[in-house]
């Protein structure tokens, strides 16, 4: 290794890209492209930094196969910092075992911990937990055990175990604090602050009040028939009902919650769930159809009674009735919490997150663009969308994929 490439590498360590660029600007030989493509991610031109790295791992080529894996696992992280999935996880892992194979442990830990926050980004909690629970972190270094820490916090506390979140956490701060790096420990420094924020909404008998995580953990395992609309089910003590694929379905139990301890009016109910401000008989039947449909998916849980306004729910062995919304309303909460995280994603991004179609992230963007909620840069298939960082709540139980409380 010669001086100048010895001396970039000190830099970028110490955080100072445009140091760095100094002595390899002007190369063209793979140890440079490499360095010249980490300064550009440190930098923030991720297309830049993402075309060197490729022409750094191509010159390396097989002959060279540690440099070519860091490469490759450079590459990578800069791909989930454009929020872009499309490369496949197996040739990460095989970077990575590459690595292991040659004794570079911290990098092929490194790969594994992106493979995590691919999974965390996409909503694939299993996965991520799976993933980090075969991590090896004996003798790892602060950064990476930071990383680590805030990975595992993140799995917790979309999983509502926030007990568990705040001692990840106490091992991230302590970590990043060690390792010097500036935005680990801003980062663990938000995820902290996300635990103290308010998390979502409970409604019960006509009563408002704003929840923190742990607070939205201590009522979902109270025992209360919990209507969650943040997750799209309802919930019992141990026991979950999803109706995330059955919005009709949701939107009337919702309202008959909402309506506890008395009922809900058939026309109001028409009015609401099929968006009609003249009901007729036919919506009628159809309400009789779904409240049919409603009542046997609710039935280990509560009963639908017929009233002479309506219908009223009747939550089985005298629970209480309690309806956890978001902390922010509309049908995009999803969009804007993923879009809040400030970096800029591509509508196919974001369909992989979600779960829809990219016709449909597509239209909701135009809607959200109109409102002046989102806005876009670049064009065609350059285009990414960001909005503002959210601030005063957390929207941790709006990410996608979430898994059910336990």
């Amino acid at each position: 290794m010669d001086s100048l490439i010895a001396a970039a590498g000190r830099a970028l360590a110490a955080g100072d890209a445009l140091g760095a660029l100094k002595h390899v600007a002007l190369r063209e030989d793979p140890p440079s492209l490499a360095l010249r493509g980490i300064a550009m991610a440190q930098l923030g031109e991720y297309p830049r930094a993402r075309e060197l790295l490729r022409r750094a791992a191509r010159a390396f080529g097989a002959r060279e196969a540690l440099a070519r894996a860091r490469c490759i696992v450079a590459e990578a992280e800069v791909a989930l910092a454009m929020r872009d999935f499309g490369g496949s996880p197996r040739v990460l892992m095989e970077a990575a075992e590459a690595l292991e194979a040659r004794a570079d442990r911290a990098n092929a830990l490194h790969a594994r911990l992106i493979t995590v926050r691919r999974w965390l980004l996409l909503g694939r909690l299993d996965h991520a937990a799976s993933a980090l629970a075969s991590l090896e972190m004996r003798d790892a270094s602060p950064s990476l055990t930071a990383l680590a820490a805030l990975a595992t916090a993140e799995v917790a506390m979309r999983s509502l175990r926030t007990v568990e979140a705040r001692a990840a956490l106490a091992r991230a701060f302590d970590a990043a604090q060690r390792a010097r790096v500036p935005a680990l420990l801003a980062e663990a420094n938000e995820a902290r602050a996300a635990l103290d924020r308010f998390a979502a909404r409970r409604f019960e008998g006509g009563h408002a009040q704003s929840l923190r995580l742990d607070e939205v953990e201590t009522l979902l395992r109270s025992g209360t028939l919990v209507v969650d609309a943040c997750r799209r089910g309802l919930r019992a003590g141990d026991r979950w009902q999803s109706l995330a694929r059955r919005p009709v379905l949701f939107a009337l139990l919702r309202a008959l919650a909402e309506g506890w301890p008395g009922d809900a009016e058939r026309n109001a109910l028409i009015a609401d769930v099929f968006r009609t401000r003249r009901p007729d008989d036919t919506h009628r039947a159809r309400l009789r159809v779904e409240i049919g449909r409603l009542r046997a998916l609710v039935a280990p849980l509560a009963d639908i009674e017929a009233t002479a306004r309506g219908f009223a729910l009747a939550p089985r062995d005298g629970r209480k009735v309690a309806v956890l919304v978001p902390p922010i309303d509309g049908e995009q909460a999803s969009l804007l919490a993923l879009l809040g995280d400030g970096a800029p994603w591509s509508t196919s991004a974001l369909a992989l997150a979600l779960g829809d179609s990219q016709r449909t992230i597509q239209r909701a963007l135009v809607a959200l663009e109109a409102a002046g909620q989102v806005r876009s840069i670049g064009r065609a298939r350059a285009q990414r969308w960001l909005a503002p960082p959210l601030t005063g709540f957390t929207t941790i139980l709006l990410l996608p994929a979430a898994l059910p409380p336990e």
